[in-house]
């Protein structure tokens, strides 16, 4: 054991200046995609143990509103304004007359494959038409792990999954579980930092 603790001693500078890189790499890759910090964290328990839940608890107040809707018979129109004043690249398409019952999800790309690149009006075709329906959507829950969340994402190349518990409470985006594993990778890190210069008991 004590031979341990001299190896790590003796390389603590080489093991700091490797965490603190890995560190500057983590905020210049977040600025990139315009956050330095999230105002709300994930708590650091180890990325196996993060849930979609703790994803939306970060959400806070924007927890509703980041799964902002509009229904099958809108006009696509009005799905990509209300999109485009949001700031947000999807919308949960409701059913008509069923709160919170989904029948699809709208994205940008749906916008401009289905709508744009075939030259059809956005103002006369209806959300319904151009949606990928419930049958083929990709969904979590909220008790679903964070690293299958993302491996859910990344395997069927989509950047916005809903979260339903048999009924739809929220959204997650790939920059929301991104944030999440970064968060808990550095929370690793300055772990091992301290533990290297002492500090950790």
């Amino acid at each position: 054991m004590q031979g341990i603790t001299r190896a790590i001693w003796s390389c603590r500078d080489t093991l700091r200046n490797a965490i603190m890189g890995q560190i500057t790499k983590r905020d210049s890759i977040l600025s990139r995609f315009g956050f330095v910090s999230s105002p709300s964290r994930v708590p650091h328990k180890g990325l196996e143990n993060v849930t979609v839940a703790d994803v939306l608890m970060t959400k806070g107040d924007e927890r509703t509103g980041s799964w902002l809707w509009c229904q099958t018979d809108d006009t696509v129109y009005d799905a990509v304004k209300n999109m485009a004043e949001n700031n947000i690249g999807s919308l949960v398409v409701l059913k008509p007359g069923e709160p919170q019952l989904i029948a699809g999800i709208v994205t940008e790309r749906d916008y401009l494959k289905k709508v744009i690149a075939q030259g059809r009006s956005s103002k006369y075709t209806r959300v319904g038409e151009i949606m990928t329906d419930e049958g083929r959507l990709i969904t979590v829950s909220s008790d679903t792990n964070i690293l299958h969340a993302m491996q859910l994402m990344t395997d069927h190349h989509i950047r916005h999954v809903p979260v339903i518990d048999g009924k739809i409470v929220g959204m997650v985006s790939i920059v929301d579980v991104v944030r999440a594993v970064v968060e808990q990778q550095s929370g690793e890190l300055s772990r091992l930092n301290d533990f290297i210069r002492g500090e950790y008991y």
